[in-house]
């Protein structure tokens, strides 16, 4: 269960192209979302099904980038709508960056320009605010520490993963009620004006990996 594993063809395409946070991430993003309820795949099932959510992207980052010498670290956003965000948390010449895939695009990954994680996890505080969603913490896990359960290759669903992810400690964020306040204001706005067209003005969009 470690990444010694022998990769499939399609898999050694995707590690061989994909070396930086970059690549990896303009490659999850130009894959459909996963809108399944009942999956939870690992990097073999992403390539496989070409498609994946945001955990299922999460892995499978971390299961690329760690060919290419990074830890297999994800960042878990905790919302009081219980609807957590995973992503792929990397540093870089002293930046924390991250990777991620989401059905909002201000939820993708970062540029690794954040002195700490705290300040990487605040970055995503406005982007989460879509009339249920607010986060309230935020928690690192080393994936190598997930014991019993082959997070990089498994054909099955990993669901103790995010079992996993929802139990290990995390650490209180939480933006003002008037910032969120007036962030609410400006999406339920702009979605009346724009139903159909995804949110994107926000000022840290030059942050974003892309």
């Amino acid at each position: 269960m470690d990444q010694a594993r022998a990769l499939t063809r399609s898999e050694t395409r995707v590690v061989q192209s994909r070396q930086t946070p970059v690549q990896i991430q303009r490659w999850l993003r130009s894959l459909p979302y996963n809108w399944r309820n009942d999956t939870l795949w690992t990097f073999r099932n992403v390539v496989r099904h070409k498609t994946a959510n945001c955990i299922e992207a999460a892995l499978t980052a971390a299961a690329v980038m760690e060919r290419h010498g990074y830890p297999p670290l994800v960042l878990d956003l905790e919302s009081e709508d219980k609807l957590d965000h995973v992503l792929f948390l990397f540093k870089r010449r002293g930046g924390w960056g991250a990777v991620g895939k989401s059905r909002d695009p201000g939820l993708h990954g970062r540029k690794p320009v954040f002195r700490t994680v705290r300040d990487l996890a605040f970055s995503y505080v406005d982007p989460y605010v879509d009339g249920s969603g607010r986060i309230t913490g935020y928690g690192v896990a080393d994936l190598r520490e997930v014991r019993r359960v082959d997070w990089r290759f498994s054909e099955r669903n990993v669901w103790a993963v995010e079992r996993y992810l929802i139990r290990m400690p995390h650490k209180r964020l939480r933006a003002s009620d008037r910032r969120h306040r007036q962030t609410l204001e400006r999406f339920r706005a702009f979605r009346e004006r724009h139903p159909d067209v995804p949110f994107v003005e926000y000022e840290n969009r030059h942050k974003w990996l892309e």
